[in-house]
């Protein structure tokens, strides 16, 4: 994802990334120097702008002709976060519970959803993970496993190469892991494919009777694993 993408991640639209990108390059410029610079028509850059500083991506510099300077990029990433973030106490307060679905299983489709599902099955684990995944897969949940390890979540790995995790108890498979399966706490589990893309499926459930399929599948190939060690 390039920085304009992820710009637009915060709330950006694609003329204010480029120009908030083109301000942070830059001294401060006015609007006919930003359309100039960026390719944008003098209209949509002016235009621009003046989002821009509403949204917090930008200062403006009284002048003989008004000039803009970027708010440096660390302070508007965390103001936008601690907005979100008091948005998001406000929902929580104010929105009821959501249906508990234990009963049944949900499809999560896409890469992206599915990476969220899995970091946050991690970031509310109370006692115990067991995750399967290839490596690459691994290292892009480096940050939350390491977080649950300092949580003193027990933490139970089975992936290609050994990721030098302290703390994890990891099991190295010289099996290609074309699939997740994530346990947490014994109370849900996350399995299916994730090197699809967009076109990737999971199912998600907080069925006893798939949890405990998939707690004996993944014991069988820890004890699998243990004896080709031995071997």
């Amino acid at each position: 994802m390039d920085p304009i993408e992820q710009l637009m991640q915060f709330g950006l639209t694609r003329h204010e990334a480029a120009i908030y990108l083109a301000l942070l390059g830059n001294e401060p410029l006015n609007g006919y120097e930003v359309a100039k610079l960026t390719g944008i028509a003098r209209s949509n850059a002016y235009s621009s702008l003046s989002s821009l500083v509403e949204k917090g991506g930008a200062y403006t510099i009284e002048e003989s002709a008004i000039k803009y300077c970027p708010v440096p990029i660390k302070d508007f990433c965390q103001n936008k976060i601690l907005k979100l973030q008091k948005i998001e106490d406000s929902l929580i307060r104010n929105i009821p519970p959501k249906t508990d679905y234990s009963e049944g299983y949900i499809t999560i489709k896409g890469e992206n959803n599915i990476m969220d599902k899995l970091r946050n099955m991690i970031a509310v684990a109370k006692e115990r993970i067991y995750l399967s995944v290839s490596d690459s897969i691994l290292d892009l949940l480096r940050s939350e496993i390491t977080t649950a390890i300092n949580r003193n979540i027990k933490v139970v790995l089975i992936t290609n190469q050994n990721p030098n995790l302290e703390g994890a108890i990891i099991y190295i498979s010289n099996e290609p892991l074309n699939q997740i399966r994530l346990i947490a706490d014994s109370t849900n589990v996350l399995t299916g494919d994730l090197n699809s893309g967009d076109q990737s499926t999971c199912l998600y459930s907080k069925k006893k009777n798939l949890i405990d399929l998939f707690k004996d599948s993944m014991k069988n190939e820890i004890k699998l694993i243990e004896i080709m060690k031995g071997n």
